[in-house]
């Protein structure tokens, strides 16, 4: 005689919950990979007590008058590069601090951060703290 359980259990398996829940994780982790993205304007700018040192850079100031200083001296357009390479070839550790005044047009700081980038100079533009 033979006898036949009715328990029998079967050797197949259901994937589809098991596909739901792959698609609700990569739903969400699409979600959230969007939100986590910056915007490449969006800046911190540190905060500092201390002062920096003056000696080991040079000034470079714009006015709206298009007027150009190096250090509070007055100096023409023309001679800004050769100034420049003057005062700071030979050490490596000083850098031009770029200070436009507000309504300088942008054509006139981008002609300083191009003359130290031929000239391989490090550069700061300042900003005014809020």
């Amino acid at each position: 005689m033979k006898f036949r359980s009715r328990n029998r259990v079967t050797p197949e398996f259901n994937m589809s919950s098991m596909t739901d829940i792959v698609f609700l994780l990569l739903i969400f982790f699409m979600l959230t990979s969007t939100m986590v993205t910056t915007n490449a304007l969006d800046l911190n700018l540190p905060k500092a007590k201390g002062k920096t040192e003056n000696t080991k850079n040079v000034s470079v100031n714009i006015n709206k008058e298009l007027e150009y200083f190096i250090d509070k001296d007055p100096i023409a357009e023309n001679a800004l590069e050769a100034r420049l390479i003057e005062l700071l070839s030979g050490d490596e550790t000083k850098a031009i601090v770029l200070r436009a005044e507000q309504g300088v047009p942008i054509e006139k700081a981008v002609a300083v951060m191009d003359i130290a980038y031929r000239n391989k100079f490090k550069i700061v533009l300042a900003v005014d703290p809020k």
